[in-house]
């Protein structure tokens, strides 16, 4: 394979054919796919590509959906709080605020057995017999509610409009087009029909080299209002990968009644910055499980058939958890996902058991950016440099794009930018596939998930913008391209074996008090607590961000204010005076303009005698350092990802790690330029994150200090 030629895919359409050939000749691809709303031309199978073809196992079947009402897929929904302004009957419209072409209430199935209303002022059930349904007007009416106490109905909801579907539809316009249901895979008639479906369709489609699974079973949760617009989003949501039947499975293997609060979770879906409960955690095992079961079934038949079978990580994704504990017994050949940024490259790239991985760049060929006066160029430069960073610490093996390439050809200044990004891709894979580089230790980012949220922990949205709505997820994008090895660690994981904590020299601990990545109600566990205690104690590292350890507990609000030096003022302590005010310079923030950026930060963080404040806003303390035992501490307000918010997280590793001296080794003292050495070819790359020409200095593995000019977004490669 010629360094212009390879691991790039590119979309295609039937009124595309010598369009497409010109462009797989500019950018070198060895690969064409299709998309929801375009078809592959039969005059491209025979070229010398391979051939994905888009598979869904949920939808683009209607008329088994209409013909089997009982096995649409469904959810769970909450109304919104209705309160009782008077003593008696209380009606509740379970749709309103809802789209009513995406969903429909489940009546088939018994509503006094999955449905349930609850007295939200008191947290108490309302018994299945003092409420009844009307379906003319979609309303739960409750008998006798108590006046001022607020109540809410969790019902189940038949999906029967693809939400993925619809944003497509919605995105483009689409007009003419009928909504496609999505049906579950998982019950038992359906779930021979996808078979006997897939098998047919490997005869008929004997062209085809690679089956794109988008993707298997259970959309991630999203919802969309009565004007059409998104009302919820979840991307890691299981709200809607229930029905009786899964329920009923689940039930007998679990061993006690579900109730629609598990899913529900007042109102809050078990979004992924909930501490989860047992409850949902037993449902996501199981449901990771038969999920896992299901695909391996269709994932042989591929096999058998001489096809690949590629996943994307994206729409009906749920249960298949790459980073659980039975993806691996899938026998997927390949994951392909949307890369927004360095995180969610890394979310991609990261993924074990997979013969391959690949990595959908933006911008999609959309006309939400390819319009009169749009800027898809822009969009592709920041999307491609932020990824760079993250494919030089651990790359995937292809690239690709989606949407109609018609759009993407009225640009002819963007199709000439992506022939150079498929060429500078390839010289990245060329130099840095199958290696290792070079890590100087292991950082751990300590949160509930753990593992099975890699690079996910502080994602609200799969292509959130970081950099200016959740500054806690700058944490992740900065060590994305950074030289260290992450491990996730769940505070489960703890519990059950603290040494866990031993192989990292520096724990990060960030997010909002009480969310799943801060940790919440887990640090009133001394298993925890104690164990993180004894890490610092003894040598280690640990960096707070935002609200790190809250838990307002035995006079204290962060568990670990003793070891953070620093707790937050949540109105009990105000009788007491502070007069730990005074700010320092230090090894950390030597890089740092004097106004460090650190977003929305926090309000009323006061520091401990004995504690440095490196930054403060007035009586907020912004940035802090602390000593405890034999280890330090760091605690930051907020990151929004920045070169500059960068640098600084990485001098505070260091600095955390009490490993300061050996931070300039494959070093640049520019933040808007980074070193990565490989050791296993002896090669290092100098790369400028920025469009603009740099000047730095390199240091090399031994410390030894070299001047390097560098264009805009150069990337030089050496010999060590």
């Amino acid at each position: 394979m010629s360094d212009k030629y390879g691991r790039v895919t590119v979309p295609t359409d039937v009124d595309m054919i010598e369009e497409t050939k010109e462009i797989v000749k500019r950018w070198g691809a060895d690969a064409l796919r299709d998309c929801d709303g375009t078809n592959m031309p039969d005059e491209l199978k025979s070229m010398p590509v391979k051939i994905y073809s888009t598979y869904y196992t949920t939808r683009k079947d209607n008329a088994w959906a209409e013909a089997n009402p009982d096995e649409v897929q469904q959810m769970y929904l909450m109304t919104e709080f209705y309160t009782a302004m008077e003593e008696g009957e209380l009606r509740i419209p379970v749709m309103k605020h809802l789209y009513d072409q995406q969903l429909k209430p489940n009546t088939i199935d018994d509503i006094k057995r999955w449905w349930e209303v609850v007295d939200r002022t008191t947290g108490a059930v309302v018994a299945p017999d003092l409420w009844s349904y009307e379906e003319e007007t979609r309303e739960v009416i409750l008998a006798q509610a108590d006046r001022y106490h607020d109540y809410t109905v969790s019902f189940l909801a038949f999906i029967i409009w693809d939400p993925v579907h619809m944003y497509n539809f919605i995105t483009n316009s689409w007009e003419n087009v009928e909504h496609q249901i999505t049906f579950d895979v998982r019950q038992p008639k359906t779930q021979q029909h996808v078979i006997d479906k897939l098998k047919k369709w490997m005869v008929e489609n004997p062209d085809t080299d690679v089956v794109r699974f988008t993707t298997f079973f259970h959309q991630f949760t999203l919802v969309f209002n009565e004007y059409a617009k998104e009302k919820y989003v979840d991307w890691f949501g299981y709200s809607a990968s229930v029905s009786p039947f899964i329920l009923e499975q689940f039930e007998r293997e679990a061993g006690y009644r579900f109730r629609p609060e598990y899913i529900i979770d007042q109102g809050y879906h078990n979004n992924t910055n909930r501490v989860p409960s047992k409850e949902f955690k037993d449902f996501q095992r199981f449901q990771q499980r038969e999920v896992a079961k299901l695909m391996k079934v269709l994932v042989d038949i591929c096999h058998e058939n001489g096809r690949e079978a590629m996943m994307f990580l994206g729409d009906h994704w749920i249960g298949t958890e790459p980073f659980g504990e039975y993806f691996k017994e899938v026998g997927l050949d390949a994951v392909v996902g949307s890369v927004g940024n360095g995180t969610t490259l890394r979310l991609i790239s990261d993924i074990p058991g997979v013969k391959y991985t690949e990595g959908r760049f933006l911008p999609y060929f959309f006309p939400d950016v390819f319009h009169e006066g749009g800027d898809p160029i822009r969009e592709a430069k920041v999307n491609w440099v932020t990824a760079r960073r993250a494919i030089l610490r651990k790359p995937i093996d292809r690239i690709g794009y989606g949407g109609y390439l018609k759009l993407a050809l009225q640009f002819p200044d963007f199709i000439q930018y992506i022939e150079e990004i498929c060429d500078e891709f390839r010289l990245l894979y060329e130099n840095v596939g199958g290696q290792t580089p070079y890590n100087h230790f292991t950082v751990g980012v300590l949160n509930s998930w753990g593992k099975l949220r890699s690079w996910g922990t502080h994602m609200v949205a799969h292509a959130i913008d970081y950099k200016q709505t959740y500054s806690y997820a700058g944490v992740l994008e900065a060590l994305s391209g950074m030289p260290f090895d992450v491990a996730f660690i769940s505070f489960d994981d703890v519990i059950e074996n603290p040494s866990v904590l031993k192989k990292c020299s520096v724990l990060i601990n960030a997010g909002d008090a009480y969310t799943a990545p801060s940790g919440g109600g887990y640090w009133l566990n001394p298993a925890v607590s104690c164990a993180v205690k004894e890490f610092v104690a003894e040598g280690g590292g640990l960096i707070g961000v935002g609200e790190p350890t809250a838990c307002q507990n035995e006079g204290r609000y962060f568990a670990l204010a003793g070891v953070l030096g620093v707790d937050k003022e949540v109105g009990f302590s105000l009788s007491s005076d502070k007069y730990n005010w005074e700010t320092h310079s230090h090894f950390i923030t030597e890089d740092s303009a004097e106004e460090i950026r650190f977003g929305e930060g926090m309000k009323n963080i006061y520091a401990l005698p004995g504690t440095k404040i490196l930054r403060s806003t007035g009586q907020d303390v912004q940035m802090a350092v602390h000593e405890f035992g034999k280890g330090r501490s760091v605690y930051i307000s907020g990151i929004p990802y920045s070169f500059e918010n960068s640098r600084m997280l990485y001098r505070a590793i260091f600095w955390a790690a009490g490993r300061e001296q050996e931070m300039k080794r494959w070093y640049s003292d520019n933040f808007n330029v980074e070193v990565n050495y490989y050791p296993a070819t002896g090669k290092y790359c100098v790369v400028n994150n920025t469009y603009e020409p740099q000047e730095t200095v390199i240091y090399n593995g031994e410390g030894k200090a070299e001047a390097m000019s560098l264009k805009a977004n150069d990337i030089l490669w050496f010999e060590a």
